[in-house]
This record gives C-alpha cells, sequence and structure tokens, in this order.
C-alpha cells in the first residue's frame, strides 16, 4: 500500500495494481468444457475452480477431472496445436499464455481445432 497526498490528515491509501510476477488470489471462475471432453465432467458443460491464471485453472480441472492435461498440454507442458484456450473471447496465445490472467467470476473457455475444407 502506498500513501498519495500532501500531509498524512490528507493521505490517502491507494493499493497498487499486481505486477505479472506478483503472486495473485485464486477466484472462483467457470471453466467451459468442449463436447468433445465432456465424458472427463462426467457431462458437465461448465466446471467451477478456484484460480488466478489460465495454467492454474487447467491444474484444478486436471486435479478434479482426471485426464484432462493430457489432452491439452504436450509433453513440455504447452498448450497442444490443436486446442485454443480463450479468457473472456481473447485467444491466451496472443496474451500471456498460460500466465494469462483470469479474473474473478470470468470464464475459460476450451475449444479445440476444426479443420477442414
Amino acid at each position: 500500500t502506498a500513501l498519495v497526498g500532501f500531509t498524512s490528515d490528507e493521505a490517502v491509501a491507494v493499493q497498487p495494481a499486481p505486477r505479472n510476477d506478483e503472486q495473485v488470489e485464486p477466484m472462483a471462475v467457470t471453466v467451459r468444457i468442449p463436447t468433445t471432453l465432456r465424458p472427463l465432467t462426467g457431462g458437465a458443460p461448465e466446471v467451477a475452480v478456484d484460480a488466478a491464471t489460465v495454467s492454474e485453472a487447467l491444474s484444478a480441472l486436471e486435479q478434479s477431472h482426471p485426464g484432462f492435461g493430457e489432452r491439452i498440454l504436450d509433453e513440455a507442458g504447452a498448450l497442444r496445436r490443436f486446442v485454443n484456450v480463450f479468457v473472456s473471447d481473447d485467444d491466451v496465445r496472443f496474451l500471456d499464455g498460460l500466465a494469462t490472467r483470469v479474473p474473478d467470476g470470468d470464464t475459460v473457455a476450451i475449444v479445440p481445432a476444426v479443420a477442414g475444407g
């Protein structure tokens, strides 16, 4: 917390925004599950998890519904080429990847790539 103001009587406490390298408390987020992976969730189209980043959300999903990790992440722990992950309609590959922050109450959508012509 930093104090901003001219005198101690006029000072206002200001909470700085977290930097990318700071820890953020996990919050409730929703993970949307594609139809092809719903057998892992017992058919549920959405799963609620506590997470502050996409990586934490996917880890929580793997813990509560084993099998997601191997289908979403490659051997190096990166997103598989044919899996797209979005936070609020934004592709995480164009943000901070798996380190992308997920605001409280937001949605992480797992979307398999579609091929064909």
